[in-house]
């Protein structure tokens, strides 16, 4: 995602999401079976600090994460692209030294990474984090960018919209993705943004700072969807 396409606190917070969404996303810790270690990344923000917790089904997109955050790749970078009840952007590195103003957003680092869709286990709830791509048109097998990626914010929907959305992924997708009751009483209660499902690799979740991910979505923005003050990555970092 992009930004030329897609037409349509300080303190930690430890977020709960409710359990429809937390069986969904595999994040449930009550289970027969112990559930593999996952890495987490702290984003290190001028808003507040941020905790993502990467998925290991979705492993080309988990390592090639923790290879560019462990080079400090991350580190300064802007959030170049907000929309406000959608999602936050980052991981174009030239927006270091973006003068303000100037149009950001075009740079990754030269390669692309293959789709791993893990709908519906994985899916574009609140708090999702995933990558960016070019549009259908240039990039038929839908290849995530190597580094830029959106954390969802997204809105709550009613029974009738998501039937609506349905409709729309069904054109998209060739009906592929159906909406699981468990995944539609998540975006009814939690909020997300559905209509991405299955088109986006969705590889981690915020598990900490879903509060500032909703103060950095709410800024004012130019144009071209860039603050109109500067919100900065200061350090990325692995914790775990």
């Amino acid at each position: 995602m992009m930004k030329h396409f897609l037409g349509f606190l300080p303190l930690f917070l430890f977020v709960l999401f409710p359990l429809g969404c937390r069986a969904q996303s595999g994040t449930q810790r009550a289970q027969a079976v112990p559930v593999a270690v996952r890495h987490q990344v702290m984003l290190r923000t001028t808003k507040g600090d941020i905790v993502l917790e990467l998925y290991n089904e979705t492993p080309l997109h988990r390592d090639n994460f923790l290879k560019l955050v462990r080079s400090g790749y991350y580190d300064s970078n802007l959030w170049h692209r907000v929309i406000a009840d959608f999602m936050i952007q980052t991981g174009d590195s030239t927006t270091r030294h973006a003068a303000p103003g100037v149009q950001v957003g075009d740079y990754d680092p030269g390669y692309t990474v293959p789709a791993e869709f893990r709908f519906p286990k994985y899916f574009h709830k609140r708090g999702a984090v995933a990558a960016a791509r070019e549009a259908d048109s240039d990039n038929p097998e839908r290849r995530s960018s190597s580094s830029q990626f959106y954390i969802v914010w997204g809105r709550v929907f009613t029974p009738e919209a998501l039937d609506r959305v349905q409709k729309r992924l069904d054109e998209r997708t060739d009906g592929k993705v159906k909406l699981t009751p468990e995944v539609r009483a998540c975006y009814e209660k939690e909020g997300g943004t559905p209509h991405l499902d299955g088109q986006y690799t969705v590889f981690g979740e915020v598990v900490q700072g879903l509060d500032v991910v909703d103060s950095l979505n709410h800024v004012s923005t130019d144009a071209n969807d860039r603050p109109l003050q500067d919100v900065r990555i200061i350090k990325a970092e692995v914790i775990r």
